[in-house]
């Protein structure tokens, strides 16, 4: 499409016959052909205006020739859709083609410690085919002595082929892991795309429709918070403001107007106003698919266009598959891509997050993993340096035998084997599963998240969210349940405390009411009768609205007949609603020509403007300011105090000549009459105050961030348990907190936003711009040791840069508008604060998950290292052989991060404070836990090695010649040495100490699956294993004591957690040299004790809990301070809470001096972030 995008240059002469290149470009019947469109849609401004009266007179006509209707659209006719499909391209970009089954063996073969070992088992095989015929002869010493009359080159070409076959096993589990992955990326970017709706006006109706059926010609409706989904030409549009940023690169918004620049392209945020598109490019037709098609990346694209010139559709990029699929979505899914391309591997994933800095967990990992390899490299080096010497000692000089040329491929063979054993010492040190541990352990959750109502979309964000330490909350939607209701109403100088009968209401005022309310809101914006009968009734559009519009029902009018008889087109100008307006007011022109100004907004801005009220007799009587502060004192404050939004609704009459100045916005909206104050009332979500609580009891401090009124949000605040009655924390409203933290230049100071942050719970009437400073004055701020990891919600198009630079945002599925969702990490598909609960609860389950396999893997790593070490030096083999130790990192890697990996969370997880950025992956008890099981397995196979045989009374296995059969002893070893790490798995299921290993072990599957699938492979492979795996079966006798010494791990494992960590303080440095990633040494130990603690304690109750950890912190912080200058986390929290009870709370409450410069509000046309008036 790149070459018809550069030729579209020739069709320009053309224009004029479009009649004649109709047939040429499949036009059909259409007046506009595909590239007249498209070269349209190239134009702006004062250009495409000329170009549109050039070629159709106006948009009339455009709309004539495309043969839709700018008023009733389409017709809903699947044939004429189908055709318009054909003849214009469809509205979605193909999609990447997946990695095939094969591409992923090869990535997974590119491992490096697989290829040497491939090498190795290549140069064995070849070798033992090679039979020199002196091989028998004295002079080669004891090389072959001892063996089974041929068996030798049958052992050594078994030994080389099962090494292959082994690594054939790890290279299929690995990219079958990868390819599955994949498939889960695939399935979860198809859900997100289906969500993607858009509304469109088809047969006069407006319904929602998948962005990928929106074809060239429908009309379509754009409102505030929108991501348009196709090119189009404005048809209708109110105070309409484009952000096309994602396009040019300009970052000023660009107003958009029917006669000055009607242009609207793909991808671009519609940032405020409502309007009326007509479709004229879609897909990859469309300004942004063009784009994209141009940078076609790869060369797979440039073939593609080769074999399918002639078909536009499958020229497209597809890397961006989405970017038209659906609107919301459309750059939310390159990071989606982005990370598909970078998790096939979790190793270049880590080097390549998509957003932010690279992500606490991957972090540790990363280093953790680095410091282990190089451990290992050692070692095998070593061992593999030790073996030679000690071979060549001995022959040639102890033995003092000669090197003849016949015996050279002998003592290759020897070489090649200690080689061998180094790499396997090597593949057992590298834990390699613990990228594939992060990412089963990721995809997992992601998985099980999406049926939490999380929907993931940055997979490291899942992870993150558990070392999340504060909330930032919106009120509206996510705290409370978003279905909004008048309750009470102040007009004709009387305060109703419940809706009112109409015959209590001055008939003049009602209809005055019924008309500023039913013209001066979204016409998107509509209450539906209830799905089900008895049910309440649907509220469609902008809650705030559809409460007022519900109002008017309450009173026995209808708002229906008022928008037939003054349609949307006819409305003459429409202030929309946006955050700093904090209203929206709409004019429409009466019959005489004289104009009206309908105004509603948050009730303490918009009674500035009022000069005058309605009496209770119909009339307006003049308004002062003392009556205003007289109403603030008597109505707003005590409506708010209950927790209610208080709303203003007015009007103005301007004349017609002369006409006003429609610019002057401040000139136009004053000196309004005031009709009503109402108060809605908007429930808190029953779940939520527990919720809150749960995350209070987990270390992580909720705020809410709010555009409401000051008393309102407290009320809210203390229904929800965000602030307790007697606490003293700090309430304070957006001006306030400007105030607080800019200095005399006006310019945001850290320090001062330090003083604010650790007191603050709630932030009233703030603007975006506040709710963006806080998050990043929280994330910014040293005053406490650990850095906070804050999550934000938000759902309004101004929440993105705060969404954005949070650790994780959450986007309302809902009532988020697509910037929002675009800008997020995860999709509450309910909207639900406590759906934010389990995704922390996830968050540290994966955390935990991925300590349980570094526990399991660190001690298995360090015995089977040990036991090649030691042993290759003392008996000049190593006890376990290769093959045996691929087949140890086949289950201590694939399957035991299967096992682990995939354990359920429980709620005891949220009973334990946050680790924190700088915490060790590996905590104190841990480091005991793999020392101390160590030990035990070290102990039982050295006793093995050196006295398996007297014990067992068989043939001693030590100092086999090469290629000698497999001995009874050293598969003793081996069946030893795999059923402890077995029961050793069951051992690591728990991290922090507890007794119960097997508490909740039947609610995983997949784990007792494991472990018993295990252990059966285990017994095939003694018991019939043979050569190839070094085995020879064992007696009942034999299998019984094995797996005696295998379930003494388990009580083992009880010892062990008798010994308190903190007696053991050789063990802080270990758990430092391993686990620190940016580590700041000092305030690991502290943090450590404080969760091991935290962990033992949960058993014994709360209270007790409670108690023992204050007591402990209190001990702690007077050791950390002398240790020290500073004191860890939990000691500055309760250091600023006793000094919030010495500075008394700073509420800032009577709205009579809130003076605004605040965020997402009242009800404007559409718009469709749930925060609303005050």
């Amino acid at each position: 499409m790149g070459d018809l995008a550069n030729s579209s240059v020739d069709f320009k002469p053309k224009k004029q016959s479009s009649g004649g290149v109709m047939e040429v470009n499949h036009a059909g019947d259409f007046g506009a052909t595909l590239e007249d469109l498209r070269d349209l849609m190239e134009l702006r401004g004062a250009e495409a205006i000329q170009k549109i009266h050039e070629n159709y007179m106006d948009t009339e006509g455009l709309c004539q020739r495309l043969k839709t209707s700018p008023a009733d659209g389409l017709s809903d006719n699947p044939s004429d859709l189908e055709k318009r499909g054909q003849v214009f391209g469809q509205n979605f970009i193909p999609p990447k083609k997946a990695k095939s089954f094969l591409e992923l063996v090869w990535e997974a073969l590119q491992d490096v410690t697989l290829i040497i070992l491939e090498i190795a088992a290549i140069i064995s095989l070849a070798l033992s085919f090679y039979q020199p015929p002196g091989e028998e002869s004295e002079a080669c010493g004891n090389v072959a002595s001892g063996s089974e009359d041929d068996g030798e080159a049958e052992a050594g070409w078994i030994e080389g082929a099962a090494i292959l076959l082994s690594v054939v096993c790890v290279v299929l589990v690995t990219a079958f892991n990868d390819w599955s992955k994949e498939k889960q990326f695939r399935g979860l970017q198809s859900r997100i795309e289906q969500e993607q709706r858009f509304a469109v006006v088809r047969n006069g109706t407006v319904i929602q429709i998948p962005v990928a059926e929106m074809v060239v010609g429908d009309v379509a409706q754009i409102k505030y918070g929108d991501l348009l989904p196709a090119d189009g030409i404005l048809i209708q549009g109110n105070d309409l403001k484009i952000d096309e940023s994602s396009l040019t690169g300009e970052s000023d918004h660009v107003k958009k107007s029917v006669d000055k620049d009607p242009m609207l392209l793909s991808g671009t945020h519609v940032m405020e106003g409502s309007g009326k598109m007509l479709v004229t490019a879609v897909g990859i037709n469309s300004q942004t698919g063009i784009i994209f098609t141009l940078l076609g990346v790869g060369e797979g694209e440039e073939e593609k266009k080769d074999k399918k010139g002639k078909q536009d559709g499958n020229l497209e990029n597809s890397q961006n598959k989405a970017k038209k699929q659906d609107e919301a979505v459309a750059m939310e899914m390159q990071p989606l891509k982005s990370a598909e391309g970078g998790e096939v591997e979790a190793e270049k994933k880590k080097g390549n997050v998509p957003k932010k800095e690279k992500s606490v967990l991957q972090g540790k990992l990363t280093k953790l993993a680095v410091q282990i390899g190089k451990a290992g490299l050692v070692m095998s080096a070593i061992t593999v340096i030790i073996l030679v010497m000690y071979f060549v000692i001995e022959t040639f000089v102890v033995q003092g035998r000669e090197w003849l040329t016949e015996c050279t491929p002998v003592y290759v063979q020897y070489f090649v084997k200690f080689f061998i054993i180094g790499v396997t010492v090597l593949v057992v040190a590298v834990p390699e599963g613990l990228p594939l541990a992060v990412t089963i352990s990721l995809a997992y959750s992601v998985k099980k998240m999406m049926k939490d109502n999380n929907l993931v979309r940055h997979l490291d964000a899942c992870e993150t969210m558990g070392n999340a330490t504060a909330i930032c909350s919106d009120k509206t939607g996510t705290l409370t349940t978003n279905r909004m209701t008048v309750v009470q109403a102040y007009m004709g100088d009387q305060h109703f405390h419940k809706v009112p009968h109409p015959d209590q209401i001055n008939p003049r005022v009602l209809d005055t009411l019924v008309n500023a309310i039913s013209v001066n809101s979204a016409y998107t914006s509509k209450i539906m009768p209830p799905d089900k009968e008895g049910g309440l009734p649907k509220q469609v559009g902008n809650k705030t609205e559809c409460a007022l519009l519900g109002f008017i029902l309450d009173l026995n009018r209808d708002y229906a007949p008022v928008r037939e008889q003054i349609p949307e087109e006819k409305l003459y100008k429409v202030y929309t609603f946006n955050s700093v307006r904090k209203s929206m007011s709409t004019v429409v022109q009466k019959p005489d020509g004289s104009f009206r100004l309908y105004s509603k907004g948050a009730s303490e801005i918009l009674l500035k403007k009022c000069s005058s009220i309605m009496a209770g007799g119909g009339e307006p009587r003049a308004f002062r300011p003392r009556d205003r502060d007289e109403m603030v004192k008597k109505v707003i404050e005590p409506m708010a105090c209950d927790g209610l939004r208080t709303i203003c609704v007015a009007y103005k009459d301007l004349p017609a000549s002369p006409e006003p100045d429609w610019e002057d916005e401040g000139g136009i909206v004053s000196n309004l009459i005031c009709i009503t104050v109402v108060g809605i009332e908007d429930p808190v979500r029953p779940e939520v105050p527990d919720a809150i609580k749960k995350c209070q009891r987990a270390g992580i401090t909720v705020r809410m961030v709010t555009g409401d009124n000051i008393n309102t949000a407290r009320a809210i605040a203390t229904k929800c348990g965000i602030i307790q009655p007697g606490d003293e924390f700090l309430c304070i409203d957006g001006k306030e907190f400007n105030r607080r933290i800019r200095n005399e230049k006006g310019e945001v100071e850290q320090e001062r936003i330090d003083k604010v942050w650790p007191k603050l719970r709630v932030l009233a009437r703030s603007s975006p711009t506040d709710k963006h400073t806080l998050v990043k004055g929280i994330i910014d701020s040293t005053v406490l040791e650990q850095r906070q990891v804050v999550a934000v919600t938000g759902d309004g198009t101004n929440d993105g840069p705060a969404l954005k630079k949070a650790d994780v945002g959450f986007a309302m599925g809902i009532a988020g508008t697509d910037v929002a969702k675009e800008a997020s990490d995860i999709i509450l598909t309910d909207d639900n604060f406590s759906s934010i609960v389990k995704a922390v609860m996830w968050g540290r389950n994966v955390y935990d998950s991925i300590s349980k396999f570094l526990q399991f893997q660190l001690t298995v790593n360090v015995v089977a290292v040990i036991v090649a070490f030691t042993g290759a030096c003392i008996t000049q083999d190593s006890p376990l052989k290769a093959v045996q130790m691929l087949w140890v990192n086949l289950i201590m890697d694939t399957f035991a991060s299967l096992a682990l990996a995939t354990e359920p969370p429980t709620e005891s997880l949220l009973l334990r404070k946050p680790y924190g950025r700088n915490n060790p992956l590996i905590s104190r008890t841990m480091m005991k836990n793999i020392l101390g099981h160590a030990i035990y397995q070290l102990i039982i196979i050295f006793t093995l090695l050196f006295a398996g045989e007297k014990i067992f009374n068989i043939d001693s296995g030590r100092n086999a010649p090469l290629h000698s059969p497999p001995s009874e002893h050293y598969t003793i070893i081996f069946n030893t040495f795999v059923l402890m790490q077995l029961f050793n798995e069951i051992n690591a299921r728990k991290i922090h100490g507890e007794r119960n290993v097997f508490d909740g072990i039947f609610h995983n599957p997949i784990f007792c699956s494991i472990v018993m699938g295990t252990f059966l492979m285990q017994f095939v492979i003694v018991q019939f294993g043979g050569k190839p795996f070094s085995c020879t079966p064992l007696n009942v006798e034999q299998w019984l004591w094995c797996l005696l010494v295998g379930v003494g791990e388990l009580l083992w494992g009880q010892v062990i957690t008798t010994v308190p960590s903190s007696r053991l303080p050789c063990l802080k440095e270990a758990g430092h040299a391993l686990g620190k990633e940016e580590m700041i040494d000092d305030d690991m130990a502290d943090d450590e004790q404080e969760i091991d603690h935290a962990e033992r304690e949960l058993r014994r109750g709360q209270i007790l809990w409670f108690r023992g950890l204050n007591r402990i912190q209190t001990q702690m912080e007077v050791v950390s301070t002398f240790k020290r200058s500073g004191s860890f986390q939990g000691a500055a929290r309760r250091r600023s809470s006793v000094l919030s009870q010495l500075h008394d709370v700073t509420n800032i409450s009577t709205p009579t001096h809130v003076v605004l410069s605040t965020a997402n509000a009242t009800g404007a046309p559409g718009n469709t972030s749930g925060e609303s008036i005050p």
